[in-house]
């Protein structure tokens, strides 16, 4: 069994010792940031993380409405931006916490007057060092280079986070059942993914919502794992220019889990395979066209999870279907430091 694979069945087991393990160090600081709330809110990430970032970024903006922008480290590292973020909110996302960009835009952030938190799933890291905060992932050492269990416990968190700021008991409830589901989600069969894109060498990945930082993460898994040119799009702006690629037999993976985002994504389907798109449809047993099944979280905020754990396995496959070692992706390592 690849590690990869190995890993990513070990994501359920996770998240029950990772949800009580941040209880507390999650429900005081979302006390502190209710009573003294940022004024505005930051991400500083790079990869799998920055997609985890955009997962993050859109629940806050959802469920306390304020806004959150991703930060280009080279803003620090090559321009020296004199950064002016009184009370703002910083949060840095990193599995190793270890490159130097990420840590350098952290630490101006702080001096440029932002709270700063970082998420990481090494303890003692350079950035936890460089962060005012640093919460602690519990997902054990990542040993796969490409990040799955790291990526899922990332999201995870997230939600945790954001539920506990915004009071959300649904999402809080919703938090523990999650691992069952995932545990359900490692038993979909995904096999005809599998087969319908073992030769293929581009494609387009689409979602919607929360869902998009889904799409992102699993563009990013065929390119790594599988040597496909896959480019991630959110199911309104894929209409703003790409549909020009659409031809006969082009690979599209739209994730359409339940949501208010759902229908107008199934729409979207049925535009794509009647301009001779092939669509792989991921979606509920509810939608009865799907070509995947996806299993039900219990909460929209928590569907996109359950969505990539099905994926997760699915790559994997298909990257030894094509010849591959998914544990040893080209010209790649598991710790990336870039300046």
């Amino acid at each position: 069994m690849s590690l990869m694979k190995e890993e990513a069945l070990s994501c359920a087991a996770i998240l029950r010792q990772q949800t009580p393990a941040l209880e507390a160090p999650l429900a005081r600081l979302s006390a502190t940031l209710r009573s003294h709330p940022p004024a505005m809110m930051l991400t500083v990430a790079r990869g799998s993380s920055d997609h985890a970032a955009s997962y993050a970024g859109y629940l806050a903006m959802k469920h306390l409405g304020r806004p959150m922008a991703s930060i280009p480290p080279s803003l620090s590292t090559h321009h020296q931006v004199p950064w002016h973020v009184d009370n703002a909110l910083s949060l840095a996302i990193s599995q190793s916490g270890q490159s130097p960009d990420l840590v350098d835009l952290q630490r101006a952030l702080g001096e440029g007057g932002a709270r700063t938190l970082a998420l990481t799933n090494a303890p003692d890291s350079p950035l936890g060092h460089a962060s005012a905060h640093e919460l602690i992932l519990h997902a054990g050492t990542e040993r796969s280079v490409a990040a799955t269990k790291s990526y899922l416990a990332t999201l995870a968190a997230c939600a945790h986070f954001i539920g506990l700021w915004a009071e959300d008991t649904a999402l809080l409830d919703a938090l523990i059942s999650l691992p069952e589901t995932l545990d359900h989600a490692c038993t979909q069969p995904w096999a005809s993914a599998v087969e319908r894109l073992e030769h293929a060498d581009r494609m387009l990945v689409i979602g919607r919502g929360s869902g998009l930082a889904i799409a992102q993460e699993a563009a990013l898994k065929f390119k790594e794992t599988c040597a496909i040119q896959a480019e991630a799009f959110s199911g309104a702006e894929v209409r703003h220019g790409p549909m020009a690629l659409i031809g006969p037999g082009y690979p599209v993976l739209v994730f359409a889990p339940p949501g208010p985002e759902q229908q107008s994504l199934l729409e979207l389907a049925d535009w794509l395979e009647g301009a001779g798109a092939d669509v792989l449809l991921a979606a509920d047993t509810r939608i009865a066209r799907r070509t995947l099944t996806l299993s039900e979280a219990a909460h929209d905020d928590l569907q996109p999870l359950s969505a990539i754990q099905s994926f997760y396995l699915m790559v994997e496959q298909l990257a030894r279907a094509r010849g591959l070692d998914p544990d040893a992706p080209p010209h790649l390592s598991k710790v990336t430091r870039t300046r």
